[in-house]
């Protein structure tokens, strides 16, 4: 049994045509298209007929929230490679397109003052051609009338240029080529016309019939007695099939397109069938960044160059004082951190020596007294002694090494301290009252030193 599978060579050259494939995929322009705002069910539906436009190059199923940012947007295109933003906008008075380039800009703002949507285009055609083959690759650009009009129109051609990937024309294979992207600029009343095209070609110089034939639909003969009367006559032809064709739309092609009929060196018309959308810009302002910026050019205000250098000190100044105040809160959180910090090495440090001044044996029930209190007690013990002339017991007067630990204040201990005052009468030995004193001893004092 051989060996199954690829070898090895083959292996390698897959590996690298795919390795190939997603540099190419990755050098070519990449674009978000979404709304922003309130736009309404209308201006929501013509961002998806724009994807449709801009596929495949373009996040077809992208979902932008309510609480996404254009930072939030901005933050997620970098990694995906995406260069240009497709945002449309709905305010009381108009809709708004705006084209912006990542990272850096510039910010085209565009009015719609008219747009028609996909679904009515297709509609008011009698025949329309719409198929998924079409969007799998990228329109053909057309740019009209985008003459030296000055350097703001200038600006636009080259956005709408890098918009799609270039082509050459002499390496391009005319069977990825379906669709057209067509933008005409009226330097009349400075607007832009939108519009999209699916791109069919067809053999010129047969008859009516011989184009029947050659469609992908054989049609139906079944009324006919013979072929040559579909081929002289064009039985079951509409009119819109029969469309004359001229030196507008005639050309040789270079090479063999898909397509019955469509041959090398033979001459054939390239036919276009509007498939929308369509949409009359009008262009407003650019501005230098993304979305925020220096305004280079402005339809309706024109400013003098004072007036833009007043405006260049104003945002300079709001930006030294916006680094100001960033330098003023990082001090203040370096200074809480090591203010923070020193807190904790002197608490860390006070809970050692507290562990230190315990002096060793934790299991100890009784740590002794206060030296004050150990002193009063043998003062108390010495008192006993001198009055009943004998030694106290051990559990009467606790020994200064005995030290208990000082109670919480106002506790049982001080209140009879308290309640002693000057004069402390020694509890009573045993066996006190059957042995006879002096008066002194029974008055409850004993002789003292001196008396």
């Amino acid at each position: 049994m051989g060996q199954s599978g690829k070898s090895r060579h083959q292996k390698r050259a897959r590996a690298q045509a795919q390795q190939r494939n997603l540099e190419a995929y990755a050098a070519q322009p990449h674009s978000f298209v979404f709304t922003r705002g309130r736009a309404g069910r209308s201006v929501r539906q013509l961002s998806l007929d724009l994807r449709r436009v801009v596929e495949p190059l373009t996040a077809s199923r992208l979902q932008v929230r309510k609480k996404n940012s254009l930072k939030d947007c901005v933050a997620v295109a970098g990694p995906l490679g995406v260069t240009h933003f497709l945002i449309l906008s709905k305010t009381d008075t108009s809709v708004y397109f705006k084209l912006m380039r990542l990272p850096g800009g510039p910010t085209l703002t565009f009015q719609v003052n008219k747009y028609t949507l996909v679904r009515d285009v297709v509609s008011s055609l009698r025949r329309h051609r719409m198929h998924e083959q079409q969007f799998a690759h990228p329109p053909l650009l057309v740019l009209n009338s985008f003459g030296p009009h000055g350097m703001h129109v200038k600006l636009m051609a080259t956005m709408f240029q890098n918009l799609f990937p270039s082509i050459n024309v002499h390496k391009v294979n005319l069977n990825t080529i379906k669709r057209c992207l067509l933008i005409n600029y009226n330097p009349d009343s400075q607007e832009l016309d939108f519009r999209h095209y699916s791109i069919k070609v067809v053999p010129v110089g047969a008859s009516r019939g011989m184009k029947k034939l050659l469609q992908e639909k054989f049609p139906n003969m079944s009324r006919l007695q013979d072929i040559s009367e579909l081929l002289a006559t064009g039985a079951g032809l509409s009119e819109s099939e029969a469309e004359p064709d001229g030196e507008h739309n005639v050309t040789e092609l270079p090479q063999a397109i898909a397509g019955r009929g469509n041959m090398r060196a033979q001459q054939s018309a390239v036919r276009l069938t509007e498939i929308g959308p369509r949409m009359t810009l009008r262009l407003i302002k650019i501005q230098e960044g993304v979305g925020a910026g220096n305004v280079l050019f402005h339809s309706f205000v024109h400013k003098t160059e004072e007036e833009l250098q007043a405006i260049l000190a104003a945002k300079e100044e709001k930006l030294r004082l916006k680094a100001q105040r960033r330098e003023k809160q990082a001090e203040d959180v370096l200074r809480k951190r090591e203010r923070r910090e020193a807190n904790k090495k002197k608490s860390l440090a006070g809970m050692k020596r507290a562990r230190l001044g315990a002096g060793g044996d934790s299991d100890a029930e009784d740590p002794g007294a206060p030296p004050e209190e150990a002193e009063e007690e043998e003062d108390e013990a010495e008192y006993f002694r001198q009055a009943v002339g004998e030694e106290p017991d051990e559990d009467m007067f606790p020994t200064a090494a005995k030290r208990r630990r000082p109670g919480p204040p106002g506790g049982k201990r001080q209140q009879r301290q308290r309640g002693r005052g000057a004069a402390r009468r020694p509890p009573e030995p045993r066996g006190a009252r059957a042995r006879p004193g002096p008066k002194a001893a029974g008055r409850g004092r004993g002789p003292r030193r001196g008396s």
